[in-house]
């Protein structure tokens, strides 16, 4: 999944000899609707709709013919995870293309996992977003390559992982290991959880011993390769 040169080849059904549809999920209104304006200026493209919850972009997908998906991954209180896992329910999903000013690289594994077929980083230019969003319709995929290593861990999780070997996390375990994840210090963890530094510490020990590592660094690279679906 490179990140740069182009896509060759035809899309699915004929999609780049056409317009192309794109729906635009993004909860901050001044970038959504500037990259509206942007793509409906690009000849072969045409804005399908643009909102800024997953509930309302599922409402859309239900009722509109769509292309392609422009997802933000944070949505406010929401993930894109939620959007990507609820159209796959609902049986409404469409390529869908991250777009995201960052993300972890267990966020990029999981997106992936779920489906996404590429992540593009907001600061990159227009130029290079129609590029990707061309390749994604046309059936390709498009990786900014900050996140190489996000695809790396997902592919040999899934070559290596035996489903009846992961070992089982508690509530506060998937969530103590998120917050490590993103970098939080124990106290941190223990604000956003409303919760002692000691309970998070305890939590920690518990994880250190299910996955088998004694340090933080580690736990997030057991995390990444082994167990990238586990939360």
């Amino acid at each position: 999944m490179p990140g740069g040169g182009r896509s060759s080849g035809a899309g699915h059904g004929g999609v780049m000899n056409s317009t192309v549809k794109v729906l635009i999920i993004d909860d901050h209104s001044l970038f959504r609707r500037g990259l509206a304006r942007l793509l409906e200026a690009e000849p072969g493209f045409t804005v399908a709709g643009e909102c800024g919850t997953v509930e309302a972009g599922l409402q859309m997908l239900r009722e509109r013919p769509v292309d392609i998906v422009l997802l933000d991954f944070d949505l406010g209180l929401e993930r894109a995870f939620e959007f990507q896992t609820r159209a796959r329910e609902e049986n409404i999903a469409r390529p869908v293309l991250i777009v995201t000013a960052g993300l972890s690289q267990f966020d990029a594994a999981k997106a992936m996992e779920l489906g996404a077929r590429g992540i593009f980083v907001k600061h990159r230019s227009p130029d290079l977003l129609v590029e990707a969003i061309r390749r994604v319709v046309s059936g390709g995929e498009w990786l900014d390559p900050r996140y190489a290593p996000a695809r790396l861990y997902r592919e040999k999780a899934v070559r290596q992982r035996d489903p009846s070997e992961a070992p089982a996390f508690s509530i506060r375990e998937k969530s103590v290991l998120r917050g490590v994840l993103e970098g939080l210090t124990n106290k941190e963890i223990a604000a956003e959880l409303n919760v002692s530094e000691a309970s998070v510490k305890a939590a920690l020990q518990r994880l250190f011993q299910k996955t088998g590592v004694r340090t933080r660094g580690q736990l997030v690279r057991a995390a990444l390769e082994q167990f990238p679906d586990v939360l």
